[in-house]
């Protein structure tokens, strides 16, 4: 069976992850604050570092697939963590273990999200593209949470669209998630909050599919994603929010 690293897997989407992943057969090496096989903060540089050495340490013969799901929600007071988490813990740990990835040919699947097309700081997303970690981490100080988590998932889905085709030549797929509403221990403390109890309710209320989703429902797209006989689909957003996105952007894809 396969050996898959997985960030942010010790809660919520990334729980569901690994624990499916394991229910499947495979090994997963989880990076998170804790409750994890390598604790790391992926807000920093050396706690990027460690999560990577401490990866390849576990798996030198390659990696099956990775999948990113640690992240920060837009009520985080700190703009500056929602941008060094979200994109910067995405990327270079993304582009640092693309190497072991592609000794097994294996999957990439990176998390954004359907706020991901929402209206956000274009110079904040630039920022981010562009790489320049302190000069991004400055502007989301001048911008609402809500822009600096969407910001941070639209930029995650470009930067994958424009890796796509040379990951691809090197044997790996590489894709991203949209996830509408998902019922987490994140969003159970944002729905609770005063300040966002009721748009949250009427966002679930207008789901097409009746409800809010689950983490099982992304760790089994997760799932299909890593399988080899999915493998010609690279570079792909996919939504699963129950159609809200399409509900909101009908002729937009």
């Amino acid at each position: 069976m396969g050996i898959y690293a997985l960030t942010g897997g010790a809660t919520g989407i990334g729980a569901a992850i690994k624990s499916n992943l394991i229910a499947r057969g495979h090994r997963v090496i989880v990076v998170d604050l804790k409750d994890a096989d390598i604790t790391a903060d992926l807000s920093t540089a050396a706690g990027r570092t460690i999560a990577v050495d401490g990866i390849k340490g576990l798996a030198p013969e390659g990696l099956d697939g990775l999948i990113t799901s640690a992240g920060l929600g837009s009520h985080i007071p700190n703009h500056r963590l929602i941008a060094s988490v979200n994109y910067f813990g995405t990327v270079n740990l993304t582009e640092q273990l693309a190497d072991l990835v592609a000794l097994k040919n294996g999957a990439i699947v990176l998390l954004s999200s359907n706020s991901a097309p929402m209206a956000t700081s274009n110079d904040y997303v630039d920022l981010l593209l562009s790489g320049n970690e302190d000069a991004a981490l400055e502007e989301s100080e001048k911008i609402t949470g809500h822009e600096a988590y969407s910001g941070s998932k639209q930029a995650i889905a470009r930067w994958m669209r424009r890796m796509a085709p040379a990951f691809a030549r090197r044997g790996i797929t590489i894709n991203a998630l949209a996830p509408g509403y998902i019922e987490t221990p994140m969003t159970k403390v944002v729905s609770e909050d005063p300040k966002y109890g009721d748009s949250i309710k009427r966002f679930k209320e207008s789901i097409p599919a009746g409800r809010a989703g689950k983490p099982e429902d992304i760790a089994e797209l997760v799932e299909f994603l890593l399988n080899p006989k999915s493998r010609f689909i690279c570079g792909s957003v996919l939504f699963i929010d129950g159609g809200h996105d399409a509900m909101l952007r009908a002729d937009q894809f």
